[in-house]
């Protein structure tokens, strides 16, 4: 087995030891972890802008939409010019997104990132000129400017060129300024607040609505399904910040859901570690065929020194195939193992990740994997 493989499978074994065995002992979070007051959240801003001091690497003039946007910025500045004087390759248009935290106030700065609109080929040393960001509803939430952080390169020549990452992605850390208040706020009549699960679940629903009760047994507290529970208070809270912060900080004990992740593109296996395995067999074995064409050119004898009609030189294809079949390993695995044991069984007879991956997916569909399955 290579190295890549060993350090997969050592990679899954530490994450099955370091994994609980029972649900019931992976240990108790509070309701802040796993799910969130209704009302906040993030919004999305969008904005189109131009980027300047790009050296070559911007916008040809075949992009006009580029064109036409320098042209009307410069005459903000009271510079008139027609768009077929606009010839540099110093500008690029780009798509400015940022996230608007909730509760965000005027002069809180935000990240933001650039990404290119136009052909540029590059948007490394290049600044963001002033850029208005819209919310959803279409008003103006922040504005966004600065220098350009770009996690990769681009160097070409007449003949060659070598790039790094996507150098027409950038972003720049604290560019965004709220100028309008976020407009979410809590949900509710203000005698009453939502909790909303990050994860829908029926049982983990129920055991945050009895930890409110037992908290708060005053208040009327519904589940109401399994990704909501509303509290309803008998009258308005005096201080509605404390009320939030003393649901998020309440704990419960969450029960989690068997799940294997399989990503197998890059070939990583993560499993949690309440995933049970029924009894199983399994066999595996690869089938090795090499196929192998020779060309050999046929010459008639005289060709050269005395051509005729109909007399030619005739490719001839040699064909060689060679089938080879290693023996068939065979692993049997106890009911209740879990797939850290299976790993390690696996792994003592020589199976790469991409093998695993395959052994996993074959399981499921026997019915003796129990839990989900994710293939990424």
């Amino acid at each position: 087995m290579n190295s890549v493989s060993c350090t997969v499978f050592g990679l899954i074994a530490c994450v099955m030891a370091l994994a609980p065995m029972d649900s019931a002992a992976a240990g108790k979070v509070r309701v802040k972890e796993i799910a969130r007051i209704g009302g906040v959240r993030e919004n999305p801003l969008v904005g189109y802008g131009l980027v300047f001091g790009l050296s070559g690497s911007g916008d040809s003039v075949r992009n006009r939409a580029t064109v036409q946007s320098i042209a009307n910025a410069l005459k903000n500045f009271g510079v008139n010019v027609d768009g077929v004087d606009v010839a540099g390759r110093n500008v690029a248009a780009v798509i400015v997104t940022g996230k608007l935290p909730a509760f965000a106030e005027p002069g809180q700065q935000i990240d933001i990132q650039v990404a290119s609109s136009g052909d540029a080929r590059s948007l490394n040393g290049g600044t963001l000129m002033l850029t208005p960001m819209m919310g959803p509803d279409g008003n103006l939430y922040a504005t966004a400017q600065g220098s350009l952080s770009v996690n990769g390169y681009l160097f070409d020549g007449v003949a060659a060129s070598v790039r790094k990452n996507h150098p027409t992605v950038g972003r720049i850390p604290s560019g965004g300024t709220i100028e309008q208040a976020s407009p979410m706020r809590l949900s509710g009549d203000g005698r009453s607040l939502t909790v909303l699960l990050n994860e829908a679940d029926f049982t983990n629903a129920n055991r945050i609505a009895e930890a409110i009760r037992a908290e708060l047994p005053g208040a009327s507290v519904s589940a109401e399904h399994a990704g909501k529970v509303v509290v309803r208070y008998p009258r308005t809270p005096t201080n509605l910040v404390s009320e939030v912060a003393r649901l998020e900080n309440l704990v419960v004990d969450p029960q989690r859901k068997a799940r294997v992740v399989v990503n197998e593109r890059t070939g990583t296996i993560v499993a949690g570690g309440d995933v049970r395995l029924g009894q199983v067999s399994v066999s595996h074995g690869n089938l090795s065929v090499e196929i192998r064409t020779d060309y050999a050119v046929s010459q008639p004898e005289g060709l050269l020194i005395a051509p005729g009609p109909g007399v030619s030189s005739v490719v001839v294809p040699r064909t060689r195939i060679r089938a080879g079949e290693p023996d068939v390993s065979l692993v049997s695995i106890p009911e209740g193992a879990t797939v850290a044991e299976l790993v390690a069984a696996l792994q003592t007879i020589n199976l790469g990740t991409r093998d695993v991956i395959a052994v996993l997916q074959s399981i499921k569909a026997a019915g003796a994997l129990d839990g989900e399955l994710l293939i990424q």
